[in-house]
């Protein structure tokens, strides 16, 4: 949703600032991933909408199913989001803080379709082609979609390869029809 996205630019921001500042991005990814699953629970959905819940009540419930490992900064920042009435918006930050912190680490995230189940060698070698290519870290993401008929597709951002049979045939296709 866009709306929720909007919202939660500005702490997605905000948590990448702090935790760059601390060298802890791997931590706070974390964490907001953690954060982000707790939230999306239903019992959690629950409680953050029941109106009898002090914010500090909601806060520490929050913290507390989250865990212990949680840093101070982060739990100051579940204390915010509870404060600001935003803790529904908790996947959308870890979602654009991943975001952040790959363009801050030079790193792409690739998906990859395929017709059949990769083994992670050939992940690996698609992987190393990819980073060549691009030049940059690739982190991949690997679906299999059996409409492919055989081969792969690979989405980076707004760039396609298709080499997959089905895109072969489409392309076959249209310039028989041209």
């Amino acid at each position: 949703m866009a709306e929720n996205v909007t919202l939660a630019r500005p702490y997605a921001e905000a948590a990448f600032q702090l935790a760059k500042g601390a060298a802890a991005l791997p931590a706070w990814s974390q964490a907001l991933g953690r954060l982000a699953a707790v939230s999306a629970s239903a019992e959690m959905q629950t409680c953050i909408s029941d109106p009898r819940l002090a914010p500090e009540q909601l806060a520490g419930l929050f913290v507390g199913v989250a865990g212990d490992s949680l840093a101070a900064e982060q739990q100051n920042f579940v204390r915010v989001l509870v404060d600001n009435d935003r803790l529904q918006v908790l996947p959308e930050i870890a979602e654009l803080f991943e975001g952040l912190k790959n363009a801050h680490e030079g790193v792409r995230e690739a998906n990859v379709e395929s017709a059949f189940p990769l083994d992670a060698a050939a992940v690996q070698a698609i992987v190393a082609d990819l980073e060549k290519k691009f030049s940059c870290k690739i982190q991949a993401t690997v679906t299999v979609v059996p409409e492919l008929i055989g081969g792969v597709r690979i989405a980076i951002g707004d760039e396609v390869i298709d080499a997959s049979v089905r895109g072969k045939l489409a392309a076959m296709a249209t310039a028989l029809k041209n």
